[in-house]
């Protein structure tokens, strides 16, 4: 039974009735964004999204986008409805966790699904913020009748769509920083492999790589700790393992050269045919990093988690591309030789005990 119903069968509890409509557009658009992370690390570098339909108080039919290039939600909604519940369609109210599309992609405009299917209500989340559509769906549906809500739970919505908003808005992957640090403040050893981290911290992270599209290194992290830069520990897909590697140092003997998962690397070196990996030539000059992201771009790769060393972190802060950070305090220390943690110059926005690990979350406002 929903939030909205439980409401109206309390005659004491006196009500506004916006009000209670409200906590019922809440309640439908929670289940939208439950739904939509159904599609997480399979849809990029569309958006997750959600939906559902519902003909008084009753779900009639829930849909999330899968896959890219596949549906999109308002057409897996309407698809899963019974037959003897497609006459209610034009009597109900559709719930979108972003704005429907407009225009033609891999598929038809979802607003022409609405408007074919005379859906009378569409509420929506967040506002899709591409080029194509960006308020236009809204404007176009309100023109052919149909009554929009918007901004129900925005925020939620746009936390959705965030990798999305910086993929179509500023031509990049969003950036994510990932690093451990010690107690007093060291990220590694020199020249020696530390474990900071406990399995717990170890675990989520797996999770994060399963929702990125690609994962970055440089030549240090790969020679001296040798990573799989793989999803191991947490459902989901792989990402694509890039190396920094500017004099191409690295050997078959690492394991980013198993032919289990894809990998880049992206080297000075020229006249490089690689027999097992894909080689990109680049200059390892002051436009290294945005000529890198413009190739990442142009290959649909809109999500991309940083774990190098500290060298390779500070030079994506310096050159302010970054997003987010994701750190995690260790209660170890490091005495002797340590290296120091990048200089993050960010208010913390969220913190988050693991176990006796603490993970930090910064976000680049600027």
């Amino acid at each position: 039974m929903c939030e909205a119903q439980i409401m109206f069968k309390n005659p004491k509890k006196q009500t506004n009735i916006k009000n209670i409509q409200f906590m019922s557009h809440k309640f439908y658009m929670q289940r939208c964004f439950d739904l939509a992370r159904k599609g997480e690390g399979n849809v990029a570098p569309n958006p997750m999204v959600g939906a559902v339909i519902v003909h008084n108080g009753r779900i009639i039919g829930e849909g999330f986008h899968k896959r890219y290039g596949q549906a999109h939600a308002e057409v897996n909604a309407v698809a899963s409805v019974q037959q003897t519940d497609r006459h209610l369609l034009s009597k109900s109210t559709i719930y979108v966790s972003l704005e429907p599309c407009c225009v033609y992609g891999n598929t038809p405009p979802c607003t022409n699904l609405i408007l074919e299917h005379n859906i009378p209500h569409v509420v929506i989340s967040y506002i899709d913020k591409s080029l194509g559509d960006n308020g236009k769906s809204v404007q176009l549906l309100r023109e052919r009748g149909v009554k929009v809500t918007t901004a129900i739970l925005e925020q939620e919505g746009k936390a959705l769509s965030e990798i999305r908003d910086t993929y179509t808005q500023q031509r990049r992957p969003r950036i994510f920083l990932k690093y451990a640090t010690s107690a007093n403040g060291f990220i590694a050893k020199k020249g020696e492999q530390v474990w900071l981290s406990n399995s717990f911290s170890k675990r989520l992270v797996h999770k994060w790589r399963s929702e990125i599209d690609a994962i970055l290194v440089g030549t240090n992290t790969l020679k001296i700790d040798n990573p799989r830069l793989t999803n191991r520990l947490y459902f989901g897909g792989q990402p694509l393992r890039i190396v920094l590697d500017r004099k191409l140092e690295s050997t078959d003997s690492f394991y980013i050269y198993n032919d289990l998962y894809k990998s880049l690397i992206v080297t000075a070196q020229t006249s490089v045919n690689h027999v097992k990996k894909q080689v990109l030539q680049l200059d390892f000059d002051e436009n290294l990093l945005p000529k890198l992201l413009d190739f990442l771009y142009e290959k649909k790769v809109s999500s991309l988690l940083v774990e190098g060393g500290a060298s390779t972190l500070q030079h994506f802060i310096d050159k302010n591309l970054w997003d987010e950070a994701r750190v995690i305090r260790s209660k170890k220390m490091i005495q002797d030789d340590g290296i120091p943690a990048p200089q993050l110059l960010a208010e913390l926005s969220y913190s988050q005990k693991i176990d006796n690990d603490e993970l930090l979350i910064y976000r680049n406002v600027a």
